[in-house]
């Protein structure tokens, strides 16, 4: 599972997810596909794609629901998010496509 595939979860289903990173900040997916490190004030030490090969749980956090009702977040394991990322529309009609 790449960034990318994060991002393409985060904008289709209006999620915003939420992983730490080995150093002890975490990343935010947010629901535009832009992945951010609220904590980071600098330059980077790290490749946020080679950190993400070391995840293990993700949180996600629906966008689109009512402010007066909130959807609750849930937890994911890093199996549950790759076989989310491989049933979406673009992943299933890339495979349709291969045939």
């Amino acid at each position: 599972m790449k960034l990318v595939d994060l991002r393409k979860i985060a904008v289709r289903q209006q999620f915003r997810i939420r992983f730490q990173i080995s150093n002890g900040l975490e990343c935010v997916v947010n629901q535009h596909g832009v992945a951010q490190v609220p904590a980071l004030h600098g330059i980077p030490d790290f490749n946020l794609e080679k950190e993400l090969e070391s995840v293990s749980q993700f949180v996600l956090e629906p966008c689109a629901a009512d402010p007066k009702n909130p959807a609750p977040s849930r937890s994911l394991t890093r199996d549950e998010m790759a076989a989310m990322a491989d049933c979406s529309p673009v992943a299933a009609a890339a495979e349709h496509d291969e045939e």
